[in-house]
């Protein structure tokens, strides 16, 4: 048989593991983002104690995530009363439909919980409105009217 039909193992044929990608510019957190992201790093050190040789390089790879998203965190001082900014919860209308989100950083979205990354274009669009303005979004000029804004403290 030819040597281009053997195969030694699986593994050879695996794809390579990466890094998991970590968005450019700073790492802009609000307080509960960054005990979220502690709560994580004492997750996976836990759990690097008790994992098996075949799990191990996955949880370091993870480990090696929110480490450096940890020390690279900076929490921003919340909004003034009445701005929209990193920790506000902005309650606006769009399309019709009232809509309540909170802004925070990357680590800390959760879309489902109404929860958007400050980079999200949504959050982009609100940032800096004031109550009772109209702002822009998806190419119309007045698709979002911002109703209320408070801290998520």
């Amino acid at each position: 048989m030819s040597v281009a039909f053997r195969r030694e193992s699986d593994e050879e044929h695996l794809e390579p593991k990466f890094e998991r990608p970590i968005a450019p510019g700073p790492n802009l957190v609000t307080a509960r983002g960054l005990a979220l992201i502690d709560a994580e790093v004492a997750r996976l050190e836990a759990a690097l104690e008790q994992a098996s040789d075949e799990d191990r390089p996955a949880l370091l790879r993870e480990q090696r995530y929110w480490h450096t998203r940890q020390t690279t965190a900076e929490v921003v001082v919340a909004p003034a009363a009445g701005e929209i900014g990193i920790g506000s919860r902005v309650t606006f209308t769009m399309g019709g439909e009232q809509r309540v989100v909170e802004i925070v950083g990357g680590d800390e979205a959760d879309p489902t919980e109404g929860r958007i990354g400050y980079q999200a274009p949504l959050a982009r669009a609100l940032m800096d409105a004031e109550v009772g303005e109209t702002v822009a979004f998806a190419g119309r000029p007045d698709a979002i009217e911002v109703l209320s804004v408070a801290d998520i403290g």
